[in-house]
């Protein structure tokens, strides 16, 4: 076969023309003629230059393929077939670039290729899409790389600065939210959450000292804005309570997200002092009588919030004197204990009733206090068992193993005690 000779204008599939002929044959051995050129396949493809530069190759190439692979192996040859320049024009979906890509590099058609790197590299994926191009284009070794450019690691410093913007933007420092703000604040701290990794999962972000500092600072702002809505609401009118309320549920929520991500950042410290320090704030504006029947949500939500709070002190994830730890209790363990009957009453009332203390969040809560309790000081316990069993509520929180364990120690502090004496008595005796 004369591979020298001068290209001749031809198309694929011309008969009069062609002189060489492929022979598609399937998984079922069933064969498909298809004419071709020798001057299209020597310059578009380096496996056909070499098979047909073999003087015993002829002039019928036989290929085999499956039935999944038959269609793209025939949109290969005529892509071989198109000017460069219209290569691109002519793949229009991923899962069709992608298998032709495949064959092109396994017939080594450096145009095709690189003109379905380029087209894939481009195009959005789908998700499964993208898991199939992650494991297909992954075996085509380096040529193929470029597609991947989307989905390759970071840097370090690129994937911190993207997290610092996030958090910025999550606890709005540096000014307001443009329109549609909450929705994309919201988006911003699932990233934050997503980004920081959860039990299992391997954080894009290391905690250094900048991201903390970061973190930090938007922790008061985001309790202030809180504090200021919920103080404000009390002198609310009734027409724009509503409003109002939608304002401090969204602003609590950013509350409970910081309590959420701190832990991540070994920061629960910061948020625990900053609750401790606006409770007693909070639950003078909660037990107005304005809000005696209202706001139920935002009733429930504080208790979960504290949840977090007693559960990180009393299990010693924070450590915190026990002047603080007393306050805490002090400060919560009453309305605790007065809004779950009030909580209970209203479901009995109403089946529908959504906002209740799940079993869940009751058993966490009252373990922590029980905790909690057994670490204050002998005095402090003895204050706060005092007053749990002065109130009609013994029910909620059950202080009762609290109860049980301070008898057992005063008992067993008292036989210290006077062991102690005994032998200081009989040493002044022997003298």
């Amino acid at each position: 076969m004369d591979l020298t000779a001068v290209a001749k204008p031809c198309s694929f599939g011309d008969k009069g023309t062609s002189d060489v002929v492929f022979s598609l044959r399937n998984s079922e051995g069933r064969p498909e003629w298809f004419y071709s050129h020798s001057s299209v396949l020597v310059s578009k493809s380096r496996f056909f230059a070499d098979r047909l530069s073999n003087p015993g190759s002829g002039s019928c190439i036989e290929i085999h393929c499956s039935d999944s692979t038959y269609d793209h192996h025939v949109n290969l040859l005529r892509l071989l077939y198109l000017p460069t320049d219209s290569l691109l024009d002519s793949l229009d979906s991923v899962q069709s670039a992608l298998a032709v890509l495949q064959l092109a590099i396994a017939f080594r058609c450096e145009d095709v290729t690189n003109c379905c790197i380029q087209y894939l590299e481009a195009v959005p994926w789908e998700d499964k899409e993208e898991e199939q191009i992650v494991k297909e284009v992954s075996e085509l070794g380096p040529v193929a790389m470029p597609i991947l450019a989307r989905i390759q690691p970071v840097d370090l410093s690129a994937t911190k600065n993207v997290f610092i913007s996030a958090v910025r933007f999550a606890t709005s420092i540096g000014g307001s939210c443009p329109p549609f703000g909450d929705e994309l604040k919201t988006s911003a701290q699932e990233q934050v959450e997503f980004m920081l990794g959860g039990d299992e999962d391997t954080p894009l972000v290391t905690a250094d000292d900048e991201v903390k500092s970061v973190v930090k600072s938007g922790l008061p702002q985001v309790c202030s804005l809180f504090e200021n809505e919920l103080s404000s609401f009390l002198l609310v009118p009734d027409i724009t309570a509503e409003i109002a309320e939608t304002r401090i549920l969204q602003c609590l929520s950013d509350v409970e997200w910081m309590c959420n991500i701190l832990p991540k950042m070994d920061l629960m410290k910061d948020f625990v002092c900053s609750w401790g320090g606006m409770s007693r704030k909070i639950l003078e504006i909660v037990e107005d009588k304005k809000l005696d029947n209202a706001m139920w949500v935002l009733k429930v939500k504080l208790i979960e919030v504290t949840g977090k709070v007693l559960e990180a002190v009393g299990y010693g994830n924070v450590i915190l004197p026990a002047p603080f730890r007393v306050q805490l209790l002090k400060t919560w363990l009453p309305y605790i204990r007065k809004i779950k009957p009030l909580l209970d009453a209203k479901a009995d009332e109403d089946t529908d009733f959504p906002y209740k203390m799940d079993e869940d969040l009751c058993q966490s809560i009252e373990g922590a206090i029980v905790l909690l309790v057994l670490a204050l000081p002998s005095n402090d316990q003895a204050d706060i068992l005092t007053d749990w069993m002065k109130t009609e509520q013994l029910k909620y929180p059950d202080l009762s193993e609290a109860f049980e364990v301070w008898c057992y120690r005063t008992k067993s502090a008292k036989r210290r005690l006077m062991e102690g004496l005994d032998r200081v008595g009989n040493t002044t005796i022997s003298l």
